[in-house]
Formats: C-alpha cells, structure tokens, sequence
C-alpha cells in the first residue's frame, strides 16, 4: 500500500513545502556530484552521528564543518539515494500542504524541524555510542503525518495496492492508511538491530508521536482537529495575522 495522492484541496499556496522539497532535492544534487570519497565526507560532516552530538567521538577538523548540534538540522536535508529522495519527497508533496494550509507557513517551517529535531534525538538516545551517520527528511516527515492524522484522519488517500506483478489504485482513508504505516514502523523499530546501518525506524516514530502531540500548539485556533476533507467551516486566510 503506497500513498501517490489525497482528496484534500489546499486553501493556500504551500510555498514551505515547496521550499523543503527544493531544497532536498538541490543538497541531493550537490552530493550526486562529489566523488564518492567527498560524498561520504560529506554524510559524515552533515549527518548527524549520535557518538558525536553526546560528546563520545569527535571528527576530525577538516570534515567537521559544522557543530555537532547543528547536524540535527542539516541532516534532514542529506538523502542517502534517489529512492530515499524520492520516497520522501513525495509523502511531503501529498501531505505537506494540508499542515501548511492548517498551521500558515511560518509555524509550518517551525514545526518541521522541530520535528526533525525529535526524531533525530529519538534515534540519537537508543544509541548515545553509535557513530553511523543518519540522514534523511524522513523523520520531520513523520512529524507532517502525525500532525495530518489529527487534522484530516477521513480524508481520502489514493493508494497504489501491489499483488504480485498486478497493481491497482485504492482510495483508502487517511487515518487507516497512516494508522498502518505508523504501526509498520513501530514494529520494524522493536525488532531491527539498533548497531546496524539501515532505516532509522525509531526516528520515525519520534517524529511522528512529536507531530500529534504539537499539532495543537502549531495550528490555527480555528482549525479543528479531526477534520473531514472538503468541509472546513473556517475561513482560515481571513483570521490568520501576519506571521501565517
């Protein structure tokens, strides 16, 4: 089950999301274009490495290039392959704007890393010692859907279904479709080894568990949670003040 779109038209111009999706794509270009040895250099002085953000390890100073604290938000912008890019990319595309519209862009951009944040420190605590770099918009990603569960769980998602070569689109509502990957995550977490390169599972269950626990504070007052798509009784460009 693979979300390609949704049902729910968006009252604004999504410029955050679009900018996040810029951005990723153009970092992932410059990586695309080092050499394979600048390019690891590069996961290494951007990505953020638990052993490193706590205080056990240390680069050395021609590849620490920034903070180590400051990796928590650089590596959100790092991808690890076009697939990686491109998965993520399109979950923003398909859910971003809604938050967007709910939230206005300012506390949109705001809500992203901070979700970011989470779901790297998430990651970084299970293993303080760990010195494998993690990279990826995923976990702020996570942190949109947690915040799109609450805000539009009855919208409709178009979902591509897989039975072997045979494949067919479904329109799913959002709440089950998000309620099952969430749950996918949670499981693959308990069980993948946390020494292992690989997917960082419980990034993504930070981010998302800090996207439903902040949606309150970062949408507009008079966005309701637990929406159906399509039937918003709120004018929300009219209420919002200067700051979206």
């Amino acid at each position: 089950m693979f979300p390609i779109s949704d049902d729910n038209p968006s009252r604004v111009t999504p410029v955050v999301t679009w900018g996040l999706i810029a951005a990723s794509v153009l970092v992932f270009l410059w990586q695309a274009s080092l050499d394979s040895a600048a390019g690891e250099a590069a996961v290494y002085a951007l990505g953020m490495i638990p052993a490193r953000l706590f205080g056990f390890s240390q680069l050395s100073a021609d590849i620490a290039i920034v903070p180590a604290w400051a990796t928590i938000f650089t590596s959100m912008f790092m991808h690890g392959g076009w697939m990686h890019l491109g998965g993520n990319m399109l979950f923003l595309w398909i859910f971003g704007d809604n938050v967007e519209d709910a939230m206005g862009h300012f506390r949109f951009a705001v809500f992203y890393l901070i979700c970011g944040a989470a779901a790297a420190l998430t990651q970084g605590l299970l293993n303080t010692q760990s010195v494998i770099p993690m990279v990826g918009a995923s976990g702020a990603i996570s942190g949109v859907l947690g915040a799109y569960l609450l805000l539009y769980p009855r919208a409709t998602v178009r979902v591509l279904l897989f039975l072997g070569i045979i494949f067919w689109i479904a329109h799913v509502p959002a709440m089950f479709v998000l309620g099952v990957w969430f749950l996918g995550q949670l499981v693959s977490a308990a069980t993948a080894p946390p020494d292992v390169p690989g997917v960082a599972f419980w990034a993504h269950v930070g981010g998302f568990v800090a996207g439903m626990v902040l949606v309150p504070l970062f949408k507009d007052k008079y966005v309701p949670l637990w929406q159906t798509a399509r039937t918003r009784p709120f004018d929300v460009e009219r209420r919002r003040g200067p700051w979206g």
